[in-house]
Parts: C-alpha cells; sequence; structure tokens
C-alpha cells in the first residue's frame, strides 16, 4: 500500500540532490579602480623619468640647434631687407636724360634762283645732342631718328647709329643732316641773307632702348623729345642757335 503524504500525493524515492551553493560575488567597479590605479602608477613613473637630468652632451647639441636656427632665421631677414632697399633705390630704373645742346647751320650758301624763288639756300644743320644714363647699369638704344621743321614743313631728317651708355654716364652724338633747300627757300629773302634774320625750328626725337640690372631688372624705355629752336642766319657770321627749349618725355 503505497503511503500518502500529507498533501495527499504519493511519495516517491528519489535521489538526494546536493545543495547549490552561493556564486561569488562579481565587482566590475573595483576592477575598473585596480585598472586606474595602475595606469596612474605607470603616467607616474613616465613623469619621473621625464624629469630625470637631461645629459651635457645633448643640452649642448639641443643649445646648437637653436642657435642655428636663430642665425638662419635672422640672416634670411636681413637679406630680404637688404633686397628691398636696393630693389627701391640703387637697382630701381631711373628715366635717362636727353638734351639738344645746341644747333649749328654748316656751309651756308645763298644763290640766285628762280623768278619765283628768287635766292636759293644750301646749307648742312647739324645738332649736337647728349644723352645720360643715371642707373647702375648699361642702357642699350636702338638707331634713332630727329626730324627738322619749318613753318610745318620737314626740311631734314637725320639718324644716329645704335649705341649703349655705360653707367652713370652720358655721350654726346653729333646729327648731320642736308637742309631740303627746296622746303626753306620760299621764306628766305636776301635781304634776310645779308643782314640777319631768325628763324624759328621744331625737331622731334626719339630714342628706344632698355636697361637691364644684373639680369633681374628689366625695363624697355621710349625717350621722345620735341624741341623749338631759335637760329640766327646771316651769311656775315657764324649761325648757331640763338636759343633752344626741349621737353622731354620717357615711357
Amino acid at each position: 500500500m503505497a503511503t500518502v503524504g500529507p498533501y495527499g500525493e504519493a511519495e516517491k524515492n528519489e535521489p538526494a540532490r546536493p545543495l547549490a551553493l552561493p556564486s561569488p560575488s562579481v565587482h566590475p567597479a573595483a576592477n575598473d579602480d585596480e585598472e586606474a590605479a595602475r595606469a596612474a602608477a605607470a603616467a607616474a613613473g613616465d613623469t619621473a623619468a621625464n624629469k630625470r637630468p637631461r645629459s651635457p652632451q645633448y643640452l649642448r647639441r639641443r643649445r646648437c640647434v637653436i642657435w642655428c636656427g636663430g642665425c638662419c632665421v635672422t640672416s634670411a631677414v636681413v637679406v630680404g631687407i637688404v633686397i628691398l632697399v636696393l630693389a627701391l633705390t640703387v637697382f630701381k630704373v631711373k628715366d635717362p636724360e636727353l638734351t639738344m645742346n645746341r644747333v649749328t647751320l654748316e656751309g651756308l650758301d645763298g644763290d640766285l634762283g628762280t623768278s619765283r624763288h628768287p635766292v636759293s639756300v644750301n646749307a648742312t644743320l647739324n645738332a649736337d645732342v647728349s644723352l645720360r644714363n643715371p642707373n647702375v647699369a648699361s642702357f642699350r638704344f636702338d638707331r634713332s631718328e630727329t626730324d627738322f621743321y619749318y613753318a610745318g614743313e620737314t626740311v631734314g631728317v637725320a639718324y644716329a647709329p645704335e649705341g649703349e651708355v655705360g653707367a652713370d654716364s652720358t655721350v654726346r652724338m653729333n646729327v648731320t643732316l642736308d637742309v631740303l633747300a627746296d622746303r626753306i627757300s620760299p621764306n628766305v629773302n636776301a635781304t634776310d641773307l645779308i643782314f640777319g634774320q631768325d628763324y624759328n625750328l621744331t625737331s622731334y626725337t626719339e630714342i628706344s632702348g632698355r636697361v637691364n640690372v644684373l639680369g633681374i631688372y628689366k625695363r624697355n624705355l621710349d625717350i621722345k623729345m620735341n624741341c623749338s629752336i631759335t637760329l640766327e642766319v646771316s651769311a656775315l657770321s657764324t649761325v648757331q642757335s640763338k636759343s633752344t627749349n626741349c621737353v622731354a618725355s620717357v615711357s
């Protein structure tokens, strides 16, 4: 007969089971604190290592590197300032100066002409021109041309060969041309040739050239000059310019 337990259920013969042991407590916060402590200890060790005194050789090398770097920077600044000052003063390309010094008539010869032009005048005009170069480098110029006008008519054209003006130097050029007699004769009479008469000429000169300073600063220049010349013409005296007024421009 089966035994009925107090709850009305049949008791069964079952094997005994061991009691479960409690699991060990887990403390993650404690582990984090340990890792932080180890990291702090390592950092403190590195700081202590960094605070160790440097060797004399290391300090000397460091001072040498700093000194050399400072010298290089200072030298670069000084060189830059010197180049800037030279570029704005000494090496600055200045405008050449073109001057008409005087104009003379040579070989003046007056003859009897035709009924339309009673007097025929032949002469050679000589112009003394100077070109000054104020730059520290030479000025090379091309072939130049000078035109002379009287009463609105061209009475002569003169050419000067190409050349060179040295640094801070001046060259003088003599421009010679034959006056076109048929252009000036209608305005001349015998009385003017004997007693003298003033004649107003104008001239136009153009010179093109270039200045090259050390191959760095280069500039092409065009010099233009207009002159008003008064000649006192007389068969009894030497014919020279009485006055000369010139205006020059450089571009």
